[in-house]
């Protein structure tokens, strides 16, 4: 039998997606469900004055309008409300608790009818009355009132006095502008009641004990009484690390009128949940005349809400980058009256390495130094923070190899000296950095004597593919076909698991199965080596291993039994065993992915219309469990990318508060004709450091540096350096 790790094995689930098989949480059925429909706020801060919810109540079909003033008991404390992954600091938003307005698009009531088209016309109906209150959503006018939060990176050396003595400096802001998930699938939650006052909860999630933790929590309920199921997800990047309102108003409604509630949100809804804070990215390079960094200093500020402060590492990415023996790093937030802000795709390191790079690239101009050799003569072998070694490191040879297939010697560093017909033809490159974190998860693998595994975790898969990789591992460590595994995944009261974001989940649920698989090869080894005239007799249990539906000796596979007969002799049907797996503390190597991304694009002279024609990304991280979900992450990220410097924005109307442009129309994103030819490279890089399979994680490195290079590429082409994301051709035509 071929090994299945390593290799493009299919998408497990896929057959159930592509037929429909697959239900979300919108399409789960119940017998009497009703449907709920949000009402939400039309100013930014303030409170309800009055709230008339008569006129909804007279529809035909309409059930019940739920209100601060009209609804079943919440918890009071912050502890309730808080979930594994919220802000240490503040107060989390609490759905339908009070009056207070905190930032327009809050939900305010919820309209619960027989059916949706219902309840949404009835919530028309609702009238409500406020006692607005001075609000600011502008980041860039409040800049001033910025405070400083607490980040890891200490300074090392004089950054400010090593600026002052450069003999070439740069210095920059570059302002990113807030940026909405907009995963495919709407935020849904299907609230089933079983008439006895227990509930199972269908959640758009990516961690559905996450989830019911915390509803058990708001609702004072024990865990028994809420389960909580995802099987699938429809995209999510983030949005769905936190329980989002929906799934509260949801469960308030089932326990309310102790009946099935389903509760959808709109596309526009959407935008009032989490999204990447809009950021103003400071940066100051000095260099000698050579090249090498005399002082990086990174100074980030960024929108917060009022009732929380989240923010993420924007600033310390030069750390494992460039050497440098003075820095600098300040991270500082803006509270505005906002709803908070939530991590999406590589949170801090897409926004913050965006602007490292590009002031890399502006530093290299200066120069007169080719951009892929400045970075060679800054890299740094060792992370500069704790001065550590890592686990592994092969930036270089993705360096190497993004050239080389990208063709970047072919380069003519002059602004606007490249052409093809009517197009200014622009190259840039960027580097990639994501950390490689690991979690401890649990898994449970149930074998029966017909040679078939169920695998069960509670881990979501957010369509990154860890059916189809839980799958793989538990095909090669028990030595079945791969037909023969079944994965269980994203239920509550399956074995633990975190949240699924931080790329941390294919080395953290891999090695778990691992770990079960294991307790399982033992014990068909003594089952095996006490049969009657066992070829393994005198085998050491650590020299058997599964193979091909056998136990078997692994230096000489022809001593075998066959898994069926091992179960039968220990008078066994099926072997259940179920392993936390918890990764040592090691201090002493820090671990990350890396990339180098090459990016061509083609700009219309006359009109300034931007196309990415060719992308070339080399990533090294570990060891990659399937390449042809890996390959697709990759891309998929490069698009996104795509998106985030050309494309998205959220557009605020500050005299209201507002997001104008909450639709996808508006709202701009890459299409496929926006997508043009990209190369992925998996650079290979052994690590037998990090854990025993060498996995680092993908979901994240495949974005960071991809605006970068985009954006550097745009001012070789045009000779024009935008540093207010995202380009657009009004930019470039001013």
């Amino acid at each position: 039998m071929n090994a299945y790790i390593g290799t493009p094995t299919s998408r497990v689930d896929g057959r159930a997606k592509v037929t429909g098989a697959a239900k979300y949480a919108g399409e789960f059925a119940a017998d009497g469900l009703l449907h709920g429909f949000v009402v939400e706020a039309a100013i930014a801060r303030g409170r309800i004055a009055r709230l008339d919810t008569s006129e909804a109540l007279k529809v035909k079909g309409v059930v019940d309008v739920l209100t601060h003033a009209h609804r079943p008991p919440l918890a009071d404390k912050d502890e309730a409300w808080k979930d594994e992954v919220a802000p240490e600091k503040g107060s989390p938003f609490r759905p339908l608790y009070d009056d207070r307005i905190k930032f327009n698009g809050q939900p305010i009531a919820l309209v619960v009818a027989e059916d949706w088209e219902t309840a949404k016309f009835a919530a028309t109906r609702v009238r409500v009355e406020y006692e607005q209150e001075a609000f600011a959503t502008n980041l860039e006018s409040e800049r001033g009132k910025a405070s400083k939060v607490d980040q890891p990176h200490k300074p090392r050396g004089d950054a400010a006095a090593a600026l002052t003595r450069a003999a070439v400096r740069h210095e920059a802001d570059y302002v990113i502008p807030s940026e909405h998930h907009n995963p495919m699938e709407l935020y849904a939650t299907t609230a089933v009641w079983d008439g006895s006052g227990r509930l199972t909860v269908y959640d758009k999630t990516q961690g559905v004990q996450n989830v019911q933790k915390f509803l058990c929590g708001v609702f004072g309920k024990k865990p028994d009484d809420i389960r909580v199921i995802s099987p699938y997800v429809g995209g999510a990047f983030g949005s769905g690390l936190r329980p989002q309102h929906q799934v509260v108003l949801a469960t308030l409604a089932a326990l309310a009128l102790k009946r099935s509630v389903r509760v959808v949100l709109t596309r526009q809804q959407m935008y009032g949940l989490g999204y990447r804070p809009m950021t103003i990215e400071r940066l100051a390079l000095g260099a000698k005349p050579d090249g090498t960094l005399d002082a990086v200093s990174h100074e980030a500020i960024a929108v917060t809400s009022r009732y929380e402060d989240f923010s993420r590492n924007d600033t310390g990415w030069a750390e494992q980058l460039y050497k440098s023996p003075n820095s600098h790093y300040s991270h500082k937030l803006v509270d505005l009256d906002v709803s908070t802000p939530c991590d999406m795709r590589a949170p801090g390191a897409a926004t913050g390495v965006c602007a490292l790079e590009c002031a890399m690239d502006e530093l290299s101009v200066a120069l007169k130094l080719d951009p892929l050799e400045l970075r060679l003569k800054c890299y740094s072998d060792r992370d500069q923070t704790e001065d550590l070694p890592y686990t592994s490191k092969q930036l270089r040879e993705c360096y190497a190899r993004g050239a080389e297939a990208f063709g970047w010697s072919r380069r003519n560093p002059a602004p606007r000296s490249m052409r093809d017909g009517k197009e200014l033809v622009g190259w840039g490159m960027a580097t990639g950095v994501w950390e490689a974190l690991q979690m401890p998860v649990a898994v449970r693998i149930v074998l029966t004597a017909n040679g078939h595994a169920e695998v069960s975790c509670a881990a979501s898969d957010i369509g990154t593919g860890t059916y189809t990789i839980v799958a793989q591992v538990a095909a090669d460590a028990l030595g079945l076909p791969i037909e023969n595994i079944s994965v269980k995944l994203a239920d509550s009261s399956l074995p633990q698991a975190p949240v699924e974001g931080g790329s941390w989940m294919a080395a953290s649920s891999a090695h778990a199965v691992l770990g079960a698989a294991e307790e399982i090869r033992r014990e068909l080894a003594r089952y095996a080596k006490a049969m009657p005239a066992s070829p393994l007799a005198g085998v050491d249990v650590p020299d058997i291993i599964l193979l091909d539906g056998t136990v078997a000796k692994a230096a000489d596979r022809s001593r075998s039994v066959s898994i069926a007969d091992a179960m039968r002799h220990g008078q066994v049907e099926r072997i259940e065993k179920e392993k936390l797996n918890e990764f040592p503390e090691d201090k002493s190597h820090a671990r990350n992915t890396h990339s180098a991304v090459f990016a061509e694009v083609k700009v219309d002279e006359e009109l300034g219309v931007i196309r990415v024609t060719r992308v070339v990304s080399a990533i090294a991280a570990g060891r990659i469990l399937n390449t042809k979900t890996g390959h697709s992450q990759i891309m998929g990220s490069v698009v996104w990318g795509i998106g985030m410097v050309l494309h998205e924005e959220i557009l605020m109307d500050h005299r209201f508060g507002r997001i104008m442009n909450a639709n996808i129309a508006e709202y701009h994103i890459p299409v496929n004709a926006d997508v043009h030819d990209i190369d992925v490279i998996f650079v290979d890089e052994p690590d037998d450091r990090i854990n025993r399979l060498g996995i680092k994680g993908l979901g994240e490195i495949g974005i960071v540096g991809v605006p970068a290079a985009i954006a550097n590429a745009v001012y070789h082409a045009t000779g024009k350096r935008i540093r207010r994301f995202p380009i657009t051709l009004d930019k470039l035509l001013d």
